[in-house]
């Protein structure tokens, strides 16, 4: 029998990272759901080819393009998930939304999903608890597939949380890591999009080059394998091949080394034990002789002086997430200097309003939205 499978992101990279393993099993699965935001082309495409039976376009107006060019086909459309009215249950549901925007669309599918891969780091740092919760009341597996998060779950595997004396988290270091520091006031977003090893989205792109992405994450393993902030750090690893490094109170250090793809990471989570498929024959095969670790030097990568506030408050990772998603976009619009990301965040953890926002302690999405608005509001004030 056909395994149920629903993307949500289904446009964006891993989406379509996803579909790719997919397609090279095709009569494993039949696609229950998609969605998608804006790209309309690529979502005709989808629909043509993959046939799902339900189809979310969050999107007004593309929404309206999709909704009459298919109305009369086999298949129904929605512009959002509230609207769905009857959905079979997903063997396998890839959430894969980029922002907080896919953390609502994430809680409304767990109900109708055996098995959740996260895609999204972002649902997990602002409302983890949410999704814990149900994820239990519905017996559904939640599994992480970023590459860090995904190694770190193999390696801890039949390891109980006593044994671990660190867990390393690795950084490629980005496009800058071997920039002069008076070249960085001149640094433009086509520059910051050129990451040296992962081909990514604009957003994370950025985040890679600031080394936010690496605070999100240490957010991120901190809560879904409730480590301690003591038992974590960054290495910065150039080759990016070996993803995270657990140290064990024994003395044994483990890693699991893969190549730049998020297809390994995907298709692992996808069939588990039973993955037996050869994704990577037109790669080449990447050379293990020479690993490199080193500290990060807080001189390039300012950003890291906040790792000791990432949890200092329940709501504290649900500001930075904020405030860094409008900096992003502000710096890919030309309108903010790269080095204003980190300097912002910073003035954010110390506005004098902060303490008030981030010890509260979000029971559910509109007490998560209101200190998500609070920070993107005092972030643009910030910037004028």
């Amino acid at each position: 029998m056909k395994k149920k499978i629903s993307i949500l992101g289904s446009t964006g990279s891993v989406g379509l990272t996803t579909l790719k393993i997919i397609d090279q099993k095709k009569l494993f699965f039949s696609i229950n759901l998609l969605s998608a935001n804006k790209n309309f082309k690529i979502i005709c495409k989808q629909i043509y080819k993959y046939k799902p039976k339900i189809f979310v376009v969050t999107d007004e107006k593309i929404f309206k393009k999709v909704y009459f060019k298919f109305k009369k086909k086999n298949i129904r459309i929605y512009k959002n998930f509230k609207n769905i009215k009857s959905i079979k249950k997903n063997d396998i549901t890839i959430s894969a939304i980029p922002g907080i925007a896919g953390l609502e669309p994430t809680l409304q599918i767990i109900k109708y999903s055996k098995k959740i891969l996260i895609a999204n780091k972002e649902s997990i740092i602002c409302g983890w608890n949410l999704i814990k919760s149900e994820a239990k009341k519905y017996k559904s597996k939640i599994i992480p597939v970023d590459s860090e998060h995904f190694s770190i779950l193999k390696l801890i595997k039949d390891h109980k949380l006593s044994e671990i004396n660190k867990v390393y988290l690795t950084a490629s270091g980005g496009p800058f890591l071997n920039y002069k520091k008076n070249k960085f006031k001149n640094i433009k977003p086509k520059d910051a999009l050129k990451h040296p090893k992962w081909k990514m989205g604009k957003k994370i792109s950025i985040d890679s080059a600031t080394l936010v992405n690496k605070m999100l994450e240490l957010i991120e393993a901190q809560k879904i394998f409730n480590l301690p902030d003591n038992k974590l750090e960054i290495l910065i690893h150039p080759e990016s091949l070996v993803h995270a490094v657990i140290e064990f109170k024994n003395g044994i250090k483990k890693f699991i080394y893969h190549d730049t793809s998020m297809i390994i990471p995907l298709a692992n989570a996808i069939f588990e034990e039973s993955l037996n498929i050869d994704l990577f024959h037109k790669k080449k095969k990447s050379s293990i002789e020479s690993l490199k670790f080193k500290k990060v030097d807080k001189k390039i990568f300012p950003i890291i002086k906040i790792k000791k506030r990432l949890n200092e408050y329940p709501s504290t990772p649900i500001i930075i997430n904020a405030s860094n998603e409008i900096l992003v976009d502000q710096f890919l619009y030309k309108k903010l200097p790269f080095l204003s990301i980190h300097k912002i965040i910073m003035a954010i953890l110390n506005d004098r309003n902060y303490k008030k926002y981030a010890i509260r302690n979000p029971k559910n999405i509109s007490q998560i939205n209101i200190i998500d608005k609070w920070a993107k509001k005092t972030t643009m004030k910030k910037l004028d």
